[in-house]
C-alpha cells in the first residue's frame, strides 16, 4: 500500500488508523452563500461567508478567486429568512453525491431538521432517484440557482466526513435492497467512460468471466437497478472510478477489488470500503496518456488479477465459516 498522501491528506497506509473528522451543525446569522461555477472547468464550487463577511471553511466549501465577482452582485442577491446549506463541490458527481450529500440529508432527517434545505435547480436523474429512496422529493423544497448569491438571515451549515461509518451506514440501511445471501460477482466496466478507461479490459474480462463474474455498465442502469444489483453482489471489482461508490449498497463483508494507478494514489475507496465493513483488495495498474493523472487510462496485468482470485475465494470461505 502506498504511503504517499498526495492530494488527499492521508495515504492508503493511514486508512486503518485514520481519525474521522467530527460532525457538527451550526447556525450563522446574516450569512452569504456564493453558489458559483469554476470558469476553468465548469465545476460547481460554493463559498459561505458569515455575518462579518469572513470565509467559513467546510469540507469541499471554500472561497476561491472566481467567487470575487459574485461579491459585487450581492445587491441583487436573493434574500431568505432561514435556510440549510448541504451542497459541496461538484454535487452532481455520482461519488460526491452519494458519499458527501446523502449522509447529511439522512442525518438531518433523523433529527427532524430537513425544513429549509436548499436543493439545486439543476439535478441529475440519479440525484432525484436517490432522494426518493430516502423518502424525499426535491419538489417539496426550495431550490437555488447557480451563480445567484444568497443572503440568509439564519443559515444552518453542516460539517461531515465522507468516510464516517456512522453517517454512511444509515444511508445504506435506508436505501439498499438487501438479500439473504448475496451471490453475484460483478465487474464494473468503464468502456463507456470518457476517461480512465481500462485499455486491456477484454483481457481482464476473460480472466474474470472464467471466475464467474458478470460485466455491468452502470451508465446503462437506472439508479434503482444499480442499488438492486449491488444488494445481490458478493464480490465487486472495478477500475478506479465513481462506479465503485456503489459499494455503499452492498452488504457488509463484500469483497471489493480496485484496479488503480498507484503513481497517483487515491485511498478514498479503501476508506469507503473500511467504513462500510467490506474487505478491500488493491491491484496496481499502469497509467497511460499525457494528461492530468486523474484522467489517464489504465492497464492491468491479467496475471495480477488471476493471482488474487484464490485469496478472495479463501476470504469468502472464511467469512462463511
Amino acid at each position: 500500500m502506498p504511503a504517499d498522501a498526495g492530494w488527499w491528506g492521508y495515504s492508503f497506509r493511514d486508512v486503518p488508523s485514520r481519525a474521522d473528522a467530527r460532525t457538527f451543525i451550526a447556525t450563522l446569522h446574516d450569512a452569504v452563500v456564493l453558489p458559483c461555477l469554476n470558469p476553468d472547468n465548469g465545476e460547481f464550487f460554493p463559498a459561505v461567508l458569515d455575518g462579518g463577511r469572513r470565509v467559513v471553511t467546510l469540507p469541499q466549501i471554500d472561497f476561491r478567486r472566481f467567487h470575487r465577482p459574485a461579491l459585487h452582485r450581492l445587491r441583487r442577491a436573493r434574500r431568505l429568512r432561514r435556510a440549510t446549506w448541504v451542497m459541496e463541490r461538484v454535487y452532481d458527481n455520482h461519488s460526491h453525491w452519494l458519499t458527501a450529500h446523502l449522509p447529511k440529508l439522512r442525518l438531518l432527517a433523523g433529527l427532524d431538521r430537513l425544513e429549509g434545505v436548499l436543493f439545486p435547480r439543476r439535478r441529475t436523474a440519479v440525484m432525484d432517484a436517490s432522494l426518493r429512496r430516502l423518502g424525499l422529493d426535491a419538489a417539496d423544497y426550495d431550490v437555488f440557482d447557480e451563480e445567484v448569491p444568497l443572503r440568509v438571515d439564519e443559515l444552518t451549515v453542516i460539517g461531515t466526513d465522507r468516510f464516517r461509518s456512522d453517517l454512511l451506514r444509515p444511508v445504506r440501511e435506508a436505501m439498499a435492497m438487501p438479500v439473504a445471501a448475496p451471490w453475484r460477482r460483478v465487474f464494473i466496466s468503464r468502456g463507456g467512460a470518457a476517461r480512465r478507461k481500462l485499455l486491456n479490459e477484454e483481457a481482464i474480462w476473460r480472466v474474470l468471466r472464467g471466475a464467474g463474474f458478470e460485466r455491468a455498465c452502470m451508465e446503462q442502469l437506472d439508479f434503482d437497478a444499480q442499488v438492486k444489483l449491488m444488494g445481490e453482489t458478493r464480490v465487486l471489482a472495478a477500475p478506479h472510478g465513481a462506479g465503485l461508490t456503489n459499494m455503499l449498497f452492498c452488504a457488509p463483508g463484500t469483497q471489493v477489488v480496485e484496479l488503480a494507478d498507484l503513481s497517483f494514489p487515491n485511498p478514498n475507496f479503501y476508506a469507503l470500503a473500511s467504513a462500510l465493513g467490506h474487505d478491500y483488495w488493491l491491484i496496481a495498474a499502469t497509467a497511460h496518456g499525457d494528461c492530468h493523472p486523474l484522467y489517464r487510462d489504465l492497464c492491468v496485468a491479467p496475471d495480477a488479477v488471476g493471482s488474487l482470485l484464490p485469496a478472495i475465494e479463501a476470504r469468502l470461505r472464511g467469512r462463511a465459516a
